[in-house]
């Protein structure tokens, strides 16, 4: 009789590696890559290029550095890079967003062991560091057309209108302004099966119905900042997120939460990026609250 060979799990083969899904989450960061360029200029694009070539050729030089094999051509250095320039405004300048790179990738995702190790998010961490290491008049002065103004979460900031905050003709970070874009991309990721509804839907809903009770602007604390860059795109990074169903819900409505106790409370109006890097923080502890009872099994 031939034996049967027995190997450590996992056991099932998707045909799903690194590289596809990370070519597909660039294919869902295009609608508002583009928009960027139409809406910021020339520049949104010197950033976005910058911002991933630092991060491609950190990870390049430190995996060499440290005799490991090299992964820049997993895709996951280069959507890195495409989500930190998003999170920064049009005319930062161009060292400073390389250097948000070289933290994201050697600070966050190198040192704790490569991708699928990190703690948190690297391109939200990178951002939270750069504001708090003394970059934060570099990372919250926004223009448009030249011309400094304030975004729509700012105090006092007039609401643009809602066709002008859904098409993101307005100041912000570069790749958050587009609403359009951006669901467009949440709906490509949906439809690929690379996100779930659980974490957007749990996030965006929660912010929603806490600005209902604080009586907010709606359209403005779920368009006028950069919610749905983080609900769709950072919030549902694999490594940082719950696994479970009912944890990846109790994660984002976590992440609504804070997100609207900074904005209503806080010294910054925004509070995406302090949200998701909190509750990457707290994702072991979810996972291991919402774990599943293995079938036969003692109760955990």
């Amino acid at each position: 009789m031939k034996l049967l060979s027995v190997t450590p799990a996992p056991h099932i083969w998707a045909k799903d590696d690194t590289q596809s899904i990370m070519r597909d989450v660039l294919i869902a960061l295009a609608p508002a890559f583009i928009a960027s360029i139409v809406i910021f200029g020339i520049d949104a694009l010197l950033v976005t290029v910058v911002c991933v070539a630092a991060a491609v050729l950190s990870e390049f030089i430190f995996e060499k550095a440290v005799k490991r094999p090299v992964t820049i051509t997993d895709l996951s250095a280069v959507v890195t890079g495409v989500l930190l320039s998003f999170c920064l405004p049009y005319d930062i300048p161009l060292w400073i967003a390389a250097l948000g790179s070289v933290i994201a990738i050697v600070v966050v995702k190198q040192l704790f062991g490569g991708i699928g190790q990190n703690f948190a998010n690297p391109a939200i961490t990178a951002r939270v560091v750069l504001l708090i290491c003394g970059f934060n008049g570099a990372m919250t002065t926004f223009s448009l057309d030249g011309v400094s103004t304030a975004t729509p979460l700012a105090d006092g900031a007039a609401n643009p209108g809602l066709a002008v905050m859904f098409l993101g003709n307005h100041a912000g970070s570069l790749g958050e302004t587009c609403a359009l874009a951006l669901i467009i991309g949440g709906i490509y990721l949906l439809v690929r099966k690379v996100i779930s509804w659980h974490i957007p839907v749990a996030y965006i809903g929660t912010v929603a119905v806490v600005s209902l009770i604080a009586q907010q602007d709606l359209s403005i604390q779920l368009l006028g900042g950069g919610l749905l860059l983080g609900a769709i795109f950072m919030a549902t990074d694999y490594t940082t997120s719950p696994m479970t169903n009912v944890g990846k819900l109790i994660y984002g409505v976590g992440c609504g939460l804070l997100t609207m106790m900074v904005r209503l409370w806080g010294a910054t109006p925004e509070g995406v990026s302090y949200a998701i890097l909190l509750m990457n923080i707290l994702t072991p502890h979810i996972d291991k609250l919402t774990k599943h009872k293995a079938f036969g099994g003692e109760k955990a």
